[in-house]
């Protein structure tokens, strides 16, 4: 996360712009508005640990990944101690630094739910995802924060989650100096940059972040859009396309590139935010052949082209 996002999160009381979403975080003061990043920024190029083959070791799968041009991988999370112990000397010995960590369980065991035997087990998987991240050198672990269903209203998904995540997420985040990363997805929560600005910014806090994943927002927004309202409050990203068939009413998860999706404006709008974080795809895996040409798909969107040659 940017330093003059840091420091000026530390140094200032100024409200935000009023934003639509007030209303969820009753009455709480709105938070101060970070600072903008500079024009430009590179993003590099990672990989999700299960787009790798699984029939190789950590240390080949590590290789593989750095032969083809990424510069780092998102693992998920590891409750087998020695397993995860096996990963960071693969990580240290291939020369592939570990980035993220994608949080397990919290669709299963959301922090919005009623019952504290399921937000306690969310919890313990984000304090689990924690410590790999501290012991595999990576800054962040995604949240997927709540979860809006029949039992939980939009009101309820907010209040809860903030208030599990200040009180028993964050400190343990704090400590181990390892950043929260909010992430949309198909949860019916945070359903429009205006309400993911005023819910980072309520943390404020450094240790608070937004993941963003430029498909989850397709169906009800354009990715563009959102990196330019997010500005400097997200620090990772994930990649992934979709085809809408807005006639009928569907949609199908497509390679890069062979989607609706922007990419160029994408791009852009990276560029105009100053982002120069990790973008990962989070899509099927493969062999040596697509995952070249995964690589080389990314490489084009940083280039500021469609994914396709």
């Amino acid at each position: 996360m940017p330093a003059t996002r840091r420091d000026f999160l530390r140094a200032t009381t100024t409200a935000s712009a009023a934003l639509a979403a007030h209303s969820f975080t009753h009455g709480t003061a709105e938070a101060a508005q970070p600072a903008k990043r500079a024009p430009g920024g590179s993003p590099k190029k990672a990989i999700l640990i299960s787009m790798l083959p699984r029939d190789l070791s950590y240390e080949q799968r590590f290789a593989l990944a750095k032969e083809l041009g990424f510069e780092a991988v998102e693992m998920r999370t590891m409750t087998d101690e020695r397993e995860a112990e096996q990963v960071a000397a693969a990580s240290q010995k291939v020369g592939l630094r570990i980035h993220s960590v994608m949080n397990s369980g919290h669709w299963q065991n959301p922090v919005s739910s009623p019952d504290p035997a399921v937000v306690d087990a969310c919890v313990k998987g984000m304090e689990a995802s924690i410590r790999n991240a501290r012991l595999w050198g990576a800054d962040t672990v995604l949240l997927v924060p709540a979860v809006v269903d029949a039992e939980t209203s939009y009101q309820d998904a907010w209040t809860r989650s903030v208030k599990v995540i200040r009180e028993r997420i964050l400190p343990y985040a704090e400590q181990h100096k390892v950043i929260v990363g909010i992430e949309v997805v198909w949860n019916k929560f945070l359903l429009s940059p205006l309400e993911m600005v005023q819910y980072v910014d309520d943390f404020r806090s450094e240790w608070v972040s937004a993941y963003f994943d430029v498909g989850n927002v397709v169906l009800y927004g354009y990715p563009q859009d959102w990196i330019r309202t997010l500005g400097p409050r997200f620090n990772k990203v994930h990649l992934k396309d979709f085809r809408l068939d807005r006639q009928n009413g569907t949609f199908a998860f497509v390679h890069l590139g062979e989607g609706d999706i922007d990419w160029p404006a994408v791009r852009a709008a990276m560029h105009e935010v100053g982002y120069d974080g990790y973008v990962t795809p989070e899509i099927r895996g493969g062999d040596r052949a697509y995952l070249a040409d995964v690589a080389a798909r990314i490489d084009r969107i940083l280039a500021g082209q469609t994914p396709l040659a």
